[in-house]
């Protein structure tokens, strides 16, 4: 979801850095694959996203917990190195969002544009299928979907790409049909 506007401070910095060598060495996709699975892997261990924004560890606690579990799911070097260093400068806090701000960097590489989808349902693949190919016609680049699924929605969907937002929802219709008959 991250644009131009938004790979900045700390962060940004440290995501541009491993991005430009990724780049040079060829491994961007590499690095971007061991992104996927430490964000699945802090996102489902509670006790794992504490250590990483914890600052009561130390930085030798850090760099030996992290490249225990980097080591573990076999993180390519690069990697290994990136994330060691942000523990060592005691910057472990930062890994998720330099890790979104490459993901960004990634994208707009690729030519890919985030989405974020808002649903009431989850999408059937064609539907899925069909959303990115109107998205694309309409963007002119390939859409990244990330999906969510809001109950509160009738029906429809609310797409959000940058800062526009695309609301097709059942609920945001009836709420402007109650405004134009209450005269507002």
């Amino acid at each position: 979801m991250a644009d131009e506007a938004h790979i900045s401070g700390i962060a940004g910095r440290y995501a541009l850095a491993i991005f430009e060598l990724a780049l040079e060495e060829k491994s961007a996709d590499t690095v971007a694959g061991d992104f996927i699975t430490l964000k699945a892997m802090i996102a489902q261990s509670t006790d794992l996203a504490r250590f990483v924004r914890a600052p009561v560890f130390s930085r030798v606690e850090q760099a030996k917990g992290m490249a225990a579990i980097l080591d573990k799911m076999g993180a390519a070097p690069l990697t290994k190195r990136f994330v060691l260093l942000l523990a060592s400068k005691r910057r472990l806090f930062v890994l998720l969002d330099a890790i979104r701000d490459f993901e960004a960097l990634l994208s707009r590489q690729h030519g890919e544009v985030d989405a974020e989808v808002t649903s009431a349902r989850s999408l059937s693949d064609a539907e899925t299928t069909e959303l990115k190919r109107a998205l694309k016609s309409k963007l002119g680049r390939e859409p990244r979907l990330s999906a969510r699924i809001d109950p509160t929605l009738l029906g429809g969907l609310v797409v959000k790409v940058g800062s526009r937002m695309i609301d097709s929802s059942l609920r945001a219709k009836l709420n402007g049909m109650r405004a134009a008959m209450r005269g507002g």
